[in-house]
């Protein structure tokens, strides 16, 4: 399955500045692991130590984020939209 991945500007050092790139996966792990193939370190900043979306990163396939559906089992199914989103927090 091909899918659109929306960097956040954070990110794009890893991307060499593109705001969405391309990935391959069937579920959101295997996109990951596909964008980490590909972007050295990405996933790191993404998922931490112990498997897990990281607490202040939010992911959407489509526009739904994936906390809610299947978290990193997630389907993403061919010509999707994936984004990746920091939390802002601040005061």
């Amino acid at each position: 399955m091909s899918v659109s991945v929306r960097i956040p500007t954070i990110l794009r050092t890893y991307t060499a500045g593109a705001s969405e790139v391309p990935a391959d996966g069937a579920t959101l792990t295997e996109v990951l692991d596909d964008l980490d193939a590909r972007f050295a370190g990405i996933k790191g900043r993404i998922v931490d130590e112990s498997g897990a979306l990281r607490r202040f990163v939010n992911v959407y396939v489509g526009n739904d984020d994936v906390r809610f559906l299947d978290d990193l089992a997630t389907v993403t199914p061919d010509g999707t939209t994936i984004s990746v989103i920091p939390a802002v927090a601040g005061g």
